[in-house]
């Protein structure tokens, strides 16, 4: 066999996938994976044990042209919808804080003033945010409300030219370092859920670290108090006029999380087989061990299985196809099949997984978030099970 050939027969592309790509989605690739492996990689580990963000890393994300997810102008990088999955899958494979910085900051804030702000907020923030000179949040979930977030308590009161926004809200990524902060609300008059733009600085606004994560560690997820915090009239999305309108920014979401998991997977893989290939017991490589092989081949089916469902959510976005239930059955499969495969890949490094230096046990404490967030997997199984059956089991 030919050096190529046994080079490709150990990587995770076992389909080719790469063949079905675009120049364009292919240098996005190539050039998020050579920043990962070069830059991220090295380093990563000891942001992730002091729970630091690792600010030198996201400030090099404009540098190199990542920030835009899909959407164009204000200074955002164009790319298409599976090249933006493909930069999201390499920095998880890297890191998931790295990754799920870029999903709140620009997969949900930046998508929200991008899909229901006014002009002037556009142009007022999206290119300031672009170049990662502001910091965006995105605040939803509540301490009493996660899965269902549809019933928010947090209120939004007309007083004037603005808004005073009472009420909590809990697990909000970059909410304690973010310039501005997307913050759902309910109108206490006509009771629909309506955004606001909240500023850094803002008096009745106070944002407190949530400490003890052992996954996402270098994210830093904040518990936000809005005590009549004071909004200007300029500061409300102006198409943010119920939670239908919040739900259009999480269906795109959904589409990231599932390269996301990809990317976890990708990088158990890649390290399990390269561990497996070196390490030597009982005199010989413990990849020329049958049980060792079999899960290899367990972790490569299903890496190759989240891959064609990714290559499928873009093509499906591109033709303006993707519904909010396809989505969800893609961040259901590829969060349980990550899960998986990062746990089989701690298991063939044996004692070394628990280890930072081997960057598997990471991945398998942050699948744990990525399999939570965005919908869990039974919220998922519910939405598609109401969709193939005409019948609602959530109550």
């Amino acid at each position: 066999m030919a050096t190529t050939d046994v080079g490709r027969s150990r990587g995770t592309d076992y389909f080719l996938i790469r063949e079905q790509l675009t120049d364009e989605e292919i240098d996005y690739l190539d050039r998020t994976r050579h920043f990962v492996d070069e830059e991220v990689l090295p380093v990563i580990g000891g942001y992730w044990e002091s729970h630091e963000v690792p600010y030198p890393l996201i400030k090099r994300l404009p540098e190199l042209g990542l920030i835009g997810d899909g959407m164009h102008g204000y200074g955002l990088a164009d790319m298409s919808p599976i090249a933006a999955g493909l930069v999201h899958m390499e920095l998880h494979r890297g890191d998931a804080s790295l990754g799920t910085f870029l999903g709140v900051h620009c997969g949900l804030a930046m998508r929200s003033i991008y899909l229901l702000g006014s002009e002037e907020q556009k142009e007022r923030f999206l290119p300031a945010m672009a170049k990662v000179d502001k910091i965006g949040a995105f605040g939803l979930t509540e301490p009493k409300h996660g899965s269902d977030s549809v019933a928010l308590e947090t209120t939004a009161r007309r007083d004037g030219d603005d808004w005073i926004l009472d009420g909590e809200k809990t697990w909000i990524g970059n909410g304690s370092i973010a310039d501005v902060v997307v913050v759902w609300a309910r109108d206490v008059d006509d009771h629909q859920v309506k955004g606001f733009l909240l500023e850094k600085g803002t008096e009745g606004f106070s944002a407190e670290v949530i400490e003890g994560k052992v996954a996402l560690r270098g994210v830093w997820n904040a518990h936000l108090t809005f005590d009549g915090a004071r909004v200007s009239e300029a500061n409300r999305l102006p198409g943010a006029r119920s939670f239908a309108d919040t739900a259009r920014v999480l269906e795109a979401t959904r589409n990231v999380v599932a390269w996301a998991a990809l990317g976890h997977a990708v990088a158990a893989y890649e390290i399990a087989m390269n561990y497996a290939l070196e390490r030597t017991q009982f005199g010989k490589q413990i990849a020329g061990f049958q049980l060792i092989q079999e899960k290899l081949v367990t972790m490569l089916g299903d890496v190759t299985a989240m891959q064609l469902y990714c290559l499928r959510l873009g093509r499906l976005i591109e033709q303006n196809e993707l519904t909010d239930t396809i989505a969800a059955l893609a961040k259901l499969h590829n969060t349980v099949k990550a899960r998986n495969t990062c746990r089989l890949g701690r298991e063939i490094l044996g004692g070394n997984g628990i280890l930072l230096d081997y960057h598997v046990v990471r991945h398998m404490a942050d699948i744990e978030a990525l399999y939570t967030y965005e919908g869990t997997a039974d919220i998922q199984t519910l939405i598609v099970g109401r969709d193939i059956t005409g019948l609602s089991a959530f109550i």
